[in-house]
């Protein structure tokens, strides 16, 4: 009987998925990049050419913009088909394509703006709507993707590895196709978008190719691990019931909220109140993204394995990156309202750069503990999770930047002085970011069973027990 049970519970390990090593997790990464290349070449480079080279008003590409954030709340539903189907990568390719053909058809639209503007302005929010699809598509399967196969130990690193891949996605596309617009046509822009999208659809199959396993080897129904057969709604309304979910939605929205406020007010607060030229100030938002780039490397290395253990010290912890990026960044803004006060001679270089040190660390902290949390609760929700974590984003993000950009307004006809002016609309920010890391405090983390000596170096045994709640045999 023992050894029956053993062959049977060999047989099931075996069709269980394999954790993500580091070259299946920099794939993932290779699509995220080229999901940040179509999406730079829509929301920066047509900006531009809409608004320079076409003489439209800057509301045109703003709306749109904002479109492309208001379709992702769409996340959940994406996320909720994954789960339904026990797959990701149809909804990861599908977005892409999706995704591809909404930036072909937006450059499209931006060279019909020329001609017919009605017509171009019809394509180009269908376009963005396109986009807003694909974004939503591909982005959450690639997160529930990595919050299924990554080992905790990993799962900071992961994160930073798929950002810092997104980043540089946007990074080459923005200068090489800034580089090959010169000089600019409609014909030349609509080349370099087919270009752009049809290299990121086949990069994106490539990294792809049997990455995830053969159907049904995360959730297999002979198994009965599919996710119950409900409809999104009630699948979306017992998501909302669990606890964790639920404050963890809300952190998200606050922390991106708080996050994204501060995006279009740096700048001319620079400008204005320390006399900053158009280039220092472009050089202070680099920066600024710098310093991001260095938190979220630090907290890869603060919670990775080892970094966990250092001087038998426990840096790792997820929610004390999460708490604590959040409390240093409201102190970095405070940092900002004192600028404001004292002037010219406040080391604002130094102080925007630990403003993004800290940001990037508590951004791959929260990032890491999402694909953790995606696993708890009921069910296999974890693409439902995901979407709705996704949707809370992109509302903030959609929304951040004018709050702040009207806030700023808002206080600078009421304040004379303008360094008080945006110091007020610093202040809220740093409030923002306090009230975050009180909801990330306060979000308990699922306990995951131990396993025993036999099962610590099998993870196919701990994903079954997981999965199952199995005891050890």
């Amino acid at each position: 009987m023992s050894a029956t049970i053993s062959r049977q519970q060999s047989a099931r390990n075996a069709e269980a998925p394999q954790p993500f090593g580091w070259l299946a997790i920099v794939r993932l990464g290779l699509v995220q990049f080229s999901l940040g290349a179509i999406v730079v070449l829509t929301t920066s480079t047509l900006n531009r050419v809409m608004v320079v080279e076409l003489a439209l008003p800057a509301l045109l590409p703003g709306l749109l913009v904002a479109l492309h954030y208001a379709v992702q709340m769409l996340r959940p539903r994406m996320g909720y088909g994954s789960d339904m189907m026990g797959r990701c990568t149809p909804w990861i390719i599908g977005g892409m394509a999706v995704l591809a053909t909404g930036g072909v058809l937006a450059a499209t639209a931006t060279a019909t703006l020329a001609e017919n503007f009605p017509l171009g302005a019809l394509l180009s929010f269908f376009a963005f709507a396109m986009i807003g699809v694909g974004v939503s598509a591909s982005g959450t399967s690639v997160l529930v993707l990595l919050a299924k196969r990554v080992e905790d130990h990993r799962r900071a690193a992961a994160a930073t590895i798929v950002w810092l891949m997104m980043i540089l996605g946007l990074a080459m596309t923005a200068g090489i196709t800034g580089h090959l617009l010169d000089p600019y046509s409609h014909e030349r822009l609509l080349l370099i978008a087919f270009t752009v999208s049809l290299i990121a659809v086949c990069v994106s199959l490539i990294a792809l190719v049997r990455l995830e396993g053969s159907p049904g080897s995360i959730n297999s129904a002979a198994d009965g691990n599919t996710a119950a057969r409900v409809s999104f709604t009630e699948a979306l309304r017992e998501v909302w019931s669990e606890q964790s979910a639920r404050q963890f939605t809300i952190f998200v929205f606050v922390s991106m909220l708080a996050f994204s406020a501060q995006d279009l007010i740096l700048e001319p607060f620079a400008g204005i109140v320390f006399q900053f030229t158009p280039g220092e100030t472009t050089k202070l938002s680099g920066l600024q993204h710098a310093g991001v780039l260095c938190g979220m490397v630090l907290c890869a290395v603060a919670c990775g394995r080892f970094g966990s253990r250092w001087m038998g010290l426990q840096f790792g912890s997820l929610r004390a990156w999460t708490v604590g990026g959040c409390l240093a960044s409201a102190l970095a803004l405070i940092g900002l309202v004192a600028a404001g006060i004292i002037g010219g001679s406040y080391p604002i270089r130094a102080n925007v750069f630990l403003l993004g040190l800290f940001n990037g660390a508590f951004s791959i902290a929260a990032i890491a503990s999402m694909m953790r949390l995606a696993s708890a609760g009921r069910g296999h929700r974890e693409g439902t999770r995901v979407g709705l974590w996704g949707a809370a984003q992109a509302i903030a993000f959609g929304t951040g930047g004018l709050i702040g950009a009207a806030a700023s307004d808002f206080s600078r006809y009421w304040i004379d002085d303008p360094g008080i002016a945006y110091g007020v609309v610093f202040f809220a920010e740093a409030g923002l970011f306090l009230i975050a890391a009180r909801l990330a405090f306060r979000i308990e983390p699922r306990q995951q069973p131990q396993p025993t000596a036999q099962e610590s170096t099998s993870y196919a045994a701990k994903w079954k027990r997981k999965e199952h709640h199995e005891p050890a045999i």
